[in-house]
């Protein structure tokens, strides 16, 4: 049996060149135990997914507790992924957004604003957000205002940057759906965050 890998090796994604290889590629060779393959894969992911976790969390530790475990379930799968199938990106966060819901449901206690805000890091996209610890309270206080299922929307298109389309496959719902839940996810927050919500949510 290969060595378990080192998840969180290469956590940034390198400057993709012109002839990066297809997750796909990666995938059938980490299935035949290829560790640069799982390490460029990890470094792909790794950082997106964090933050997706650390949005709907609220906490860095479980965040990356999160994304190892969905990089675990992707080990267990990767013999039996389908290239051409399901984007391996998609799975991916819907695995995190599933895992997190699992996690705020089972065990999740709120913790303070100034917490949430004191646990970002200025290298990912969280910590961008928080760096005006202001602006970062009322988003933090905004965001778990939502349900998780807005709250996962909302972070996915607005602070992860991926279209209307992309967003619905990554939480196994129609664009429609989507649609309805950014509606009341961009309402909901407008009415939090007042002045600064067309900065972050547009006009």
């Amino acid at each position: 049996m290969a060595a378990q890998p080192d998840f969180w090796t290469n956590r940034r994604r390198p400057d993709p060149g012109p002839a990066e290889e297809s997750d796909d590629a990666l995938v059938m060779r980490v299935a035949a135990g290829d560790q640069a393959a799982w390490r460029s894969l990890v470094g792909r992911h790794l950082s997106g997914l964090v933050s997706q976790a650390w949005y709907m969390l609220g906490d860095r530790s479980e965040a990356e507790d999160v994304a190892q475990e969905a990089f675990v379930r992707l080990m267990q799968k990767a013999r039996d992924w389908q290239p051409g199938g399901a984007q391996l990106r998609s799975w991916l966060y819907r695995v995190v957004v599933n895992l997190c819901i699992d996690r705020k449901r089972s065990s999740w206690r709120p913790r303070p604003l100034d917490d949430v805000a004191d646990t970002a890091d200025a290298d990912d996209v969280a910590g961008r957000l928080a760096h005006d610890s202001d602006i970062g309270r009322a988003v933090a206080g905004a965001l778990g205002a939502l349900t998780e299922r807005q709250r996962s929307a909302i972070v996915l298109v607005h602070y992860q940057g991926f279209t209307n389309y992309e967003a619905a496959e990554m939480l196994s719902t129609s664009v429609d759906a989507l649609e309805s839940l950014l509606a009341r996810a961009r309402r909901t927050m407008r009415e939090a965050l007042g002045a600064v919500a067309p900065d972050l949510l547009g006009d």
